[in-house]
């Protein structure tokens, strides 16, 4: 890498600890999970999605694409921060992308019957109807379409897209794609006008079979059309319908990049020549171009450059997004060959500022830059839904908008959403927790914090675990919570004989009043994780290993401990942890509160009643100890409208008195403290997340909430940290 870059990374990677004090910054201010379009007589839980998105000319009407459903979704933004469903219309085929032409929807639909035998159609549907007009034959499958910005022209990408199945996902695959432009009347399409340009011979990789991607036009008619797996870029005029030049993207040599999907992050690995292999591409003037090199084939650069017209290239971003979204807590370690994965652009001036807004499907975030003209200038990061993959921007609303298509509720979790993000003055709301950055420039990269504990000695100093999404790199976080966000400023990781502890997922924390702390670790005893709790010392090396009693054992199940805190201290010392689910010797809607005293080596325990939820299932994710009262973090299993349940509760010490295990336990009396729901939903305005999972109260008293985002491992990669004030306010 030029050390001009290197440079530049490290500068760019250093402003993530601080928060962004532009005049003006995007926020997030609604959520719209697209299955609310769903109509009535279609069963709620149909996968759907939005992948790509776009804005009617007044910017009050949203159009995106569902391919799972076969159907174009209309939502209703007339008020930004409270959108409606505005219904869908189905369509034979699969809408693989859309546009508003004036009065009219133009959709790329893929109606192949399979890979080797691709076929689509653009439909064209009424705005104010919804209802089809016509459609026109594309002999091809299509994939991006775009609007000439006079109206005159639309371009499609026909792909026709490779199959990964097939020789091992190896090119050439024919047929070959090509570019499609229809001219245009008031919105409306000429079928007759139709003109293909041949795409093939211009490229390295595979000449005969380009397979033409992502398209935008530039205000002199001139297409830009990426050649994914080609690794190439072409420039093509709309009205002659020639290529009037190409250049391959290159390649890059990426250095303190993290290469191994090992449970661990770091940022020591090295990609040599890697094939940028640009997804979208947007113009930023009409001699400058911006792609996002997301990697399809054998390449992936993991993140933007910007062209000259010729193919020069002016700015090469690096691993600098990267190392953006991995202190925000976003890397995604296990998707990590091509890392975050760049795929979306969206360019537009907001006042006298050109925006850059990058999309970065795997850690399902957008990256906000101001064009420099020469060097792009960070500005935020921006929190979005799974796999964000559409963008659109509404400067004359200080609106951008983002269609995050994975849906998974076929495994309980998060749906499809269409995001909402207003420009105005103030601080931006995300990141609330980010991550210190090393001399060499790189991130200090964590995720999936679990249990929180307080420094007893020090206000404003927490400590997290994280769980065993980072099996090799088993870390005890310190935090800093006096500034805002708040920052993670070391990284402790936990060992055994010096090395990284292996068979531990640690959930629970708490100091041992001096420098070290208990650990308490869920065990899963079918993958050889011991239920056990840990004392480590101030470097994280393990000192002690306390296992569970076969009483408790005998009914195990894969839920084990989820928190741990102290009672007294010297000899009277007492661990007491929370069990999160109920255990087979359990009654039905109670779980254990386990104690053990060390000194005596004696198991104690009580019963803890939980709330009832319809759906799903309710458990304990954290206990604290603090002036006289069990504070409990009780939560169902369930995300965005679903959620329910995500309350802080209290149990008096005076009323904590655990018996012998193996025999009649008693119940323990529980107080609402704290209903967390309005604090999920107003953090960020996205939908709620399920894992409320820490939960502190400092040496002054102030109480802290802090959310597991699973190490953006089927999540949106969202941590939330939520500061709510003064104990004794709270409770």
């Amino acid at each position: 890498m030029p050390r001009k870059l290197l440079l530049l990374t490290a500068t760019l990677a250093a402003s993530a600890a601080i928060p962004a004090h532009a005049a003006e910054t995007f926020n997030r201010i609604a959520t719209f999970p697209v299955a609310r379009n769903l109509p009535a007589d279609i069963d709620p839980a149909t996968p759907t999605s939005s992948e790509i998105v776009t804005a009617s000319q007044d910017g009050m009407t949203l159009v995106y694409s569902d391919s799972p459903l076969g159907a174009v979704g209309f939502v209703d933004i007339t008020d930004a921060k409270a959108p409606k469903a505005a219904g869908i219309v189905k369509i034979e085929g699969e809408p693989t992308s859309v546009v508003i032409a004036g009065a009219k929807v133009l959709a790329g639909v893929n109606t192949s019957k399979s890979k080797q035998q691709p076929s689509g159609n653009l439909t064209v549907i009424d705005l104010a109807s919804k209802k089809i007009d016509a459609s026109c034959d594309l002999g091809g499958q299509p994939d991006s379409v775009a609007l000439s910005k006079d109206g005159k022209y639309l371009a499609i990408a026909i792909e026709n897209e490779r199959d990964e199945e097939l020789n091992d996902g190896e090119l050439p695959q024919l047929p070959a794609g090509n570019l499609k432009i229809v001219a245009l009347t008031d919105g409306t399409p000429d079928c007759a006008t139709i003109n293909t340009v041949d795409l093939t011979g211009i490229a390295m990789v595979a000449p005969e079979d380009p397979e033409p991607e992502f398209v935008s036009f530039n205000d002199k008619g001139e297409i830009a059309v990426t050649l994914q797996e080609n690794n190439h870029v072409a420039i093509v005029d709309a009205a002659t319908a020639k290529i009037v030049s190409h250049f391959s993207a290159g390649e890059v040599t990426l250095e303190k990049v993290d290469t191994k999907k090992d449970g661990a992050i770091g940022f020591t690995g090295k990609v040599e020549n890697s094939p940028r292999e640009p997804d979208a591409v947007k113009w930023l003037d009409d001699d400058r171009l911006v792609v996002a090199n997301e990697g399809d084939y054998k390449g992936g650069a993991r993140g933007f450059t910007i062209f000259s017209k010729a193919g020069e290239v002016l700015y090469e971003s690096g691993p600098a997004f990267e190392y953006q979204a991995a202190a925000a807590g976003h890397y995604p370690d296990h998707r990590n060959k091509k890392g975050i994965e760049p795929e979306g652009i969206e360019v537009a001036s907001f006042g006298d500022q050109k925006l850059i807004f990058v999309a970065a499907e795997r850690a399902s975030l957008v990256g906000v830059y101001k064009d420099t003209g020469k060097e792009p200038e960070f500005l935020q990061l921006l929190p979005s839904g799974i796999g964000p993959e559409g963008l659109v921007a509404i400067p004359q609303r200080n609106l951008l908008v983002t269609a995050n298509e994975t849906d998974l509720v076929e495994d309980g979790l998060a749906r499809s959403h269409v995001m909402v993000y207003e420009r105005g003055e103030g601080d931006a709301a995300y990141p609330q927790i980010v991550s210190s950055f090393g001399e060499d420039g790189t991130p200090l990269g964590w995720g999936a914090l679990s249990g929180l504990a307080a420094d007893p000695k020090e206000s404003g100093r927490l400590y997290a675990v994280s769980d065993s999404v980072y099996r090799s790199q088993p870390s005890i976080y310190t935090i800093d919570t006096t500034r805002t966000p708040a920052v993670i400023s070391a990284r402790t990781v936990v060992t055994r004989d010096g090395a990284p502890a292996q068979k531990l997922d640690l959930e629970g924390i708490v100091s041992d009043g001096k420098d070290g702390f208990w650990l308490a670790s869920e065990g899963r005893s079918d993958k050889l994780v011991p239920h056990a709790v840990y004392k480590v010392d101030a470097k994280g090396a393990i000192k002690e290993e306390i296992a569970f009693p076969a009483e408790l054992l005998a009914g195990e199940t894969r839920y084990g401990l989820e928190g741990i805190t102290t009672i007294g201290e010297g000899d009277e010392l007492m661990l007491v942890t929370a069990v999160q689910r109920e255990w087979g010797d359990d009654p039905k809607g109670q779980v254990k509160l386990v104690a053990y005293k060390p000194k005596d080596k004696e198991w104690s325990a009580v019963r803890y009643p939980l709330d009832a939820s319809e759906k799903g299932w309710v458990g304990l994710s954290e206990i604290t100890a603090h002036d006289g009262k069990l504070y409990v973090v009780e939560r169902d299993n369930l995300i965005g409208q679903e959620a329910g349940i995500k309350r802080v509760y209290a149990v008096a010490l005076d009323g904590f008195k655990p018996a012998k295990l193996g025999g009649e336990l008693p119940v323990v009396a529980k107080t609402l403290v704290r209903d967390l729901m309005p604090d999920l939903k107003a953090a960020t305005n996205g939908y709620v997340v399920d894992k409320v999972e820490g939960f502190a109260i400092d040496k002054d008293g102030q109480a802290f909430v802090v959310t597991d985002n699973d190490g953006v491992d089927d999540s949106s990669g969202e941590t939330l940290f939520i500061r709510l004030g003064n104990i004794a306010a709270v409770n």
